[in-house]
Formats: C-alpha cells, structure tokens, sequence
C-alpha cells in the first residue's frame, strides 16, 4: 500500500474514534473513577479492531512506524501517532479538532499493575504473574498442606464451593491465615461459586446376578432420550438387523435445559467426548442423535454443555445464593461461575452490595460461548466495581467452542483484558501432569509459559503440587522478560463487530460504517 492510502484509511479510522469519544460520556458515567480511562481505551480498541488491519503491517513496518500490532493498552495514543508520523512524511500538516485524552504505554503499564495489585497481591518481588492454587479438601486437617504451598511460592489460595461444605472451608480459612502469620507471607482467598451444574443424573441400570452399571452404552446414530423424568437410565435395543427398537434414556438434573434447548441445537457430553443434536421435543424430553462419540459409554454425573442454546439459567444458584454471606465475610476474591452476560454481573453486585461486600475483588470466569459473544458488555458492567478480574476456563470453554479455536479465542479475551486493564487468570489444566505424576510434557511447560501474559496462572492440586508451583514461579520469572515479543496481525474481530452492530441498531452512537 502507498502512504497516501494508508494515511487516508487510518485517519478514517482516528475520525472515527474521535466522534465516538464525544458521545461515550453518558455510557462511561456508572463505570468506577479507577476503570474511567480503561473503558474508553476498551472501546477504541473494540472500535479499532472492527476493522481489518493486516493490510498495513508491512509498510508500516518498512517506515518504522508503529505497526499496531501490540497497542492493546493505549489505542488511541498510538494511533493517533502513527497517523501523525505518516503526515511527517508527506509533509503534510495534521491536527485533531477534538481533544482525547490519551493513554501511553507507560501509563497503561501502570494501569494494568494498579488493577492487578488491587486485585491480588501489592509488592511482589519475583514475578508480576500471581500464582493461585486450589486447595484439596484435605487440607483442611493438615496445616502442612497449605504452609508448604505458601512456602513454594502460592500467593492465592483457591477453595472451591463446588466441593466440601461450610465446616471444611471454615477450617481451611482458619489455616490459611494461620500459615500468613508464621510465614509472613501475603496469601489472598479466592473462592468460586458453584453455578449451575449441568449433568446427566444418576444411572444405574440393574443387571443380572445384582450388578448395577453406572452407563449406558453409546455408539454413533444411536437415537437417545433425555428426560426430566424420574429414571435411573434405561438402555437401547437393537434388533438382529442391527435397527434400532428401543431409545436409552438418561435423566438430567436440571430441567430448564429440557425448556430451553430447540430441534438442531448441538448437545455435548463428558466435555465433549460424545457430541449429539436434537431431532426432537416435548414438554419432558428430548430426543438426541449421537453424531460423534469419543466414549463408548456415557455415565452418571456427566457435564452437559449446550453450545448454541440460550439458557435461561439464573447465574446464581439457591446455594450460591445460601454462601454468599460467608464468602463475603471470609473471601478477598469471590470467583463467579456461568456468568454470561452483563446482567447476569448487576445481578451479583446486587447481592454482594446486600451482604455489605463493595470491597471484594470479583473474577468472572469465561466458561461459555454466550459469556465470550458478550465479553464486552459483561467488562464494561463490570468496570463499575474497581477489583475485578477474568478468569479463562479454558475446560468448559474449548467444549463449547471447539477445542480447534480454544487458542484463537482465547487470545482474543487476552487483548480485551489488556485493553480494558482487566487482570486476567490463566486456568485450566495448567502443568497437570507435573502436579498428578512429577513429570510434566513439553506442551504444557509451553502453555504454562503463555500464561506469563496473564496477571495470575491457576494450578489445581495433585500429589506433586508443590513441584508444579516451583517449576511454574521458574517459568514465569524468565517469560516475563521475553513478553516484547507478542506481536498479533489483527484481522477484524467479530466479536467487535458485533458490538458495535448492538450499539447502532441502540442508537447508542453512530454506524461504524
């Protein structure tokens, strides 16, 4: 591309970006004083990746001009100078006839470390990325467990609500701020809401000679029924022609999902090992077709994932509901589960706001492809607290996507968080295998090694935990001094697209184009 063109395309784009900076005031008027400057960068960002951009790397490259590539933090200021560059070399005259307040690298370095240490932890030393760690339940009778986390460079602790009950979390909360205290080390309380559960119910399919089986057998074009009935599961029959003469069932323990869910919706089972779609419905079933399965056999209390329903779930459970009060009370940092859009976060400050909680720090865990496609409406509610943080839950996540876009996407929440100055945890099977056997895989040292892009890496627990935390404060130290290197082509992204699609068809502000 000739300079000439490229001046002329991205001074569009700057124009742009300026009409829109006169109309987000009122849109900006709720978000918190810390997050002002963030959420405007994150909607120049949104606008700026609604365009495609890859057509002007190379020259820009070749003039030594900015290239965009890394410029999530501090859109408009870089933007605005690669423009005003452009014009010095054409020696041509430039000027903005609206002042933008601007955000350089510098400053939005500061602004990511703000966030981030009010979130997590102030005055680290070694490494800027936090290292969380969830605690087994045993942990709860062993201080050892939890001082030798501590000890091994654990700076948060994770107790998830999905397991174990008040008395066991009591003794670990207990603990944990007994190990501070001998340590002297800062260890921050995260803890997760359990959500909605979405699996299969209880199967037990009674046998000959009293045995009971806990599955039903699967095979692909198999047609099965999921039911809001009271059943233990009931197997398929096939005849000699290998035709099918009777349907499986299986029950599900939440009904909605039976409610909701429309012929040619996928149905995923087992994060993903058996993939079906509805081919039928009634007020308490539906039939499935299984179109791939990776198991032969689909089990009691398996995870069920509906990748393209629109769920009408409450994000709240009664039981998340029933723990707030003590999360409140005993959590810096309150993890919520199945948040899906920015509602569904009013909703949980709501609650938090009623048990006197304004100062907890909040992560919403992107778990769902609904909670991804609104990504930006549920940062910008979010922005109306100043502790907040997202959580990649790369598990569910790649279910729901599809495990071959697991790495695009999750980029794409990385560069909205950096551009919204969000801390971002990195989670999902992070050095396993180091943690269950004491020898990790090539691949995931590599991973564990993109999670130095994140503000905060999660490990689950495993024999070989502390080993696992050891080895990833390692990993960390010498990635960050390598984080330069992130360069990105930036093609346009739907999902900010649609966005900007939502907000024309509001006539929240002008059309894009």
């Amino acid at each position: 591309m000739t300079i000439k063109k490229i001046d002329k395309e991205l001074s569009n784009i700057l124009h742009k970006m300026v009409e829109i900076e006169k109309t987000i005031n009122v849109e900006l008027s709720e978000i918190h004083e810390d997050y002002q400057l963030s959420a405007r960068n994150l909607y120049r960002y949104l606008l700026l990746r609604s365009f495609d951009l890859r057509k002007f790397h190379d020259t820009l490259s070749d003039l030594g001009i900015s290239s965009m590539r890394t410029a999530e933090g501090y859109v408009y200021s870089n933007l605005y100078n690669v423009v005003k560059n452009l014009r010095i070399l054409q020696n041509k005259p430039f000027e903005v006839d609206f002042i933008v307040e601007k955000i350089g690298y510098k400053k939005s370095k500061k602004l990511l470390k703000k966030h981030a240490n009010n979130l997590f932890n102030e005055g680290r030393k070694k490494h800027f990325t936090e290292i969380m760690v969830t605690l087994p339940n045993e942990a709860a009778d062993d201080k050892a467990i939890i001082k030798a986390m501590v000890l091994s460079g654990m700076e948060i602790a994770r107790i998830n609500l999905s397991h174990g009950d008040i008395g066991i979390w009591e003794k670990m909360v207990k603990i944990i701020h007994e190990v501070k205290a001998e340590t002297k080390q800062k260890v921050k309380i995260y803890m997760d809401l359990s959500g909605p559960k979405i699996r299969t119910s209880t199967i037990a399919i009674h046998k000959k000679k009293g045995e009971v089986k806990n599955s039903i057998p699967i095979r692909v074009g198999e047609h099965i029924i999921l039911t809001k009935r009271e059943t233990l599961g009931k197997i398929s029959k096939f005849g000699e022609a290998n035709e099918q003469l009777e349907k499986a069932e299986v029950a599900v323990l939440l009904h909605e999902i039976i409610d909701d869910a429309e012929i040619g919706d996928t149905i995923l089972f087992d994060d993903g090992m058996i993939k079906s779609k509805v081919v039928g419905k009634n007020k308490r079933d539906l039939e499935l077709v299984i179109t791939d399965c990776y198991k032969s056999k689909l089990s009691s209390h398996k995870g069920i994932n509906l990748p393209n329903t629109t769920l009408n779930l409450p994000a709240l459970t009664n039981k998340d509901i029933e723990n707030l009060p003590f999360v409140c009370e005993h959590a810096d940092i309150v993890g919520y589960s199945f948040v899906r859009t920015a509602a569904d976060v009013k909703i949980l400050y709501d609650k938090l706001d009623k048990n006197n909680a304004k100062n907890i720090g909040v992560v919403f865990k992107i778990e769902n492809q609904e909670a991804f496609e609104n990504l930006p409406e549920i940062l910008f509610e979010g922005m109306k607290r100043n502790k907040i943080g997202v959580m990649i839950a790369r598990g569910d996540l790649a279910v729901e996507i599809g495990f071959e876009r697991i790495s695009e996407v999750q980029n794409q929440i990385l560069w909205l968080c950096e551009a919204a100055h969000i801390p971002v945890i990195w989670a999902t099977q992070v050095l396993e295998n180091l943690a269950k056997t004491g020898i990790p895989t090539r691949a995931e040292i590599s991973d564990a090694a993109i999670g130095a892009q994140a503000e905060c890496v999660m490990l689950n627990k495993g024999p070989y935990i502390n080993d696992a935390i050891k080895i990833l404060q390692n990993i960390l130290i010498r990635m960050e001094g390598h984080s330069f290197k992130k360069k990105n082509e930036l093609r346009a992204l739907n999902i900010s697209k649609k966005y900007f699609q939502k907000l024309s068809e509001s006539k929240t502000i002008p059309k894009i184009r």
